[in-house]
């Protein structure tokens, strides 16, 4: 879209809190945002599932559509912004529409981007029009842009992030209250820090999400969502949480993407890591992301991850690009360019780890535990017990050198079978991260 001075006409689908925000920032900062963009941008349409709900932000004057694939087609519009969540559905529907009606689309939408973004891209292309979504990774924090243009002179050899604030909300008050994982999500919830169904969060899908979009655009391969490994945080206890303090370190949900030789690594799960990283100090509802640059070295952005102000503040920085001409490819190279790696599973991944035990205290069990470690070429960096109770459960924690992961699934399967292990063992791995 050329910079002509006309006005740049925007439909907007969906009017929760993002896109309520949306219209009030569009609205409050008009004569900020045409300065800079040198056009006006104007709402023209909008549509939700209920006309008449109060969303806190003045809609006379836009044509209200019910449908929001018909407002994809009929819409006068150049911008569509599609703030209605969902990998398929109406979300998909409509953003297809949308671009095959030649406009240009802004989505917040992760989990439609991970799972058909590649898709898209290419019908973007085809059609000429932008297809933008800085808003669905991070919140507020420019990522996107960050990897796709300020970085865009390196080679990223991976990257690493706290991608969903419920989950960092939740570990770090556990860390400062010494409370459990259910009382401390109850909170989350009353907050509004954590839906009512959680389990996108917690589970750690909402983080494989982004994490899928972040590796396509840093290591020019093609999104890879089912190739991820996925795990959340609710086998983290406040005990683990309590130990990893001991050990000097803090348990974080953390998106990690490794581009290697043989393929990538991309894995969303809780990991321990030095209290004295970066990482180590974002904490509550915030999100960071670390990214490693052949000639850049190490880069930490930071910011609110979620919430109305953030997230619209992300959906107008893309809207301005277009309305000012600055249109590149979804994933930063043409579609047709990006490179189909494989997926290297977690079986072919070495680190160190931490393990808990819950075993009966008695003679010879300890013996047992490091015959099973020695059979898998698996060594104890450090060993903690409190107290001893004979006869009764005790917290036994390990801290594993560096071995192939294999190799422990197996030692933790022999471990768990054993009569005096009750329950399931407890492994978090542990990240040094030795930046450049």
């Amino acid at each position: 879209m050329s910079k002509d001075g006309k006005p740049v006409k925007i439909a907007i689908a969906g009017l929760g809190t993002v896109g309520a925000g949306t219209v009030n920032l569009l609205a409050e900062h008009a004569d900020v945002l045409t300065t800079r963009s040198g056009r006006q941008i104007t709402v023209t349409a909008v549509s939700a599932r209920d006309r008449n709900r109060d969303r806190g932000c003045d809609l006379s004057g836009f044509t209200w559509f019910d449908d929001a694939v018909e407002m994809a087609r009929e819409a006068d519009a150049d911008i569509y912004v599609e703030l209605i969540g969902g990998s398929d559905g109406p979300a998909k529907a409509a953003v297809e529409a949308a671009l095959n009606s030649g406009k240009h689309v802004v989505t917040a939408n992760k989990a439609l981007m991970a799972h058909h973004g590649f898709e898209l891209a290419q019908l973007a292309e085809e059609k000429k029009v932008g297809l933008t979504y800085e808003a669905a990774v991070a919140g507020g924090i420019p990522v996107i842009k960050s990897i796709r243009e300020g970085l865009a002179g390196n080679k990223i050899s991976s990257l690493h992030g706290i991608l969903n604030g419920t989950c960092n909300y939740i570990l770090t008050t556990m860390r400062e209250t010494g409370r459990d994982f259910a009382d401390v999500l109850s909170e989350a919830q009353e907050l509004g820090y954590a839906e009512a169904d959680p389990s996108f969060d917690i589970d750690g899908v909402d983080a494989a999400h982004k994490l899928a979009l972040l590796a396509s655009l840093s290591f020019g391969t093609k999104v890879d969502f089912d190739g991820m490994h996925v795990e959340g945080i609710r086998h983290v206890s406040a005990t683990d949480i309590e130990y990893a303090s001991e050990l000097g370190y803090k348990i974080k949900l953390l998106g990690i993407a490794e581009n290697g030789d043989n393929g990538i690594f991309q894995r969303v799960h809780p990991v321990m890591v030095p209290a004295d990283k970066p990482i180590a100090g974002v904490e509550g509802v915030y999100n960071a992301v670390v990214t490693e640059g052949d000639f850049v070295g190490t880069t930490v952005l930071q910011g609110r991850g979620a919430g109305a102000g953030p997230t619209a503040s992300a959906v107008v920085a893309d809207i301005v690009d277009i309305a000012t001409g600055r249109i590149a490819p979804a994933f930063g190279i043409a579609a047709g360019d990006l490179v189909e790696k494989a997926t290297l599973s977690m079986d072919n991944h070495s680190g160190s780890c931490y393990i808990r035990l819950q075993v009966i205290d008695k003679p010879g069990v300890m013996a047992d535990v490091t015959r099973i470690l020695k059979e898998e070429d698996a060594s104890i960096e450090a060993m903690l017990q409190r107290g001893r109770a004979p006869g009764s459960a005790v917290s036994v924690v390990m801290t594993i050198h560096e071995t192939n992961e294999a190799a422990v699934s197996r030692a933790l399967a022999k471990m768990e079978a054993l009569d005096e292990v009750q329950g399931k063992p407890c492994m978090i791995r542990i990240e040094k991260f030795t930046e450049n």
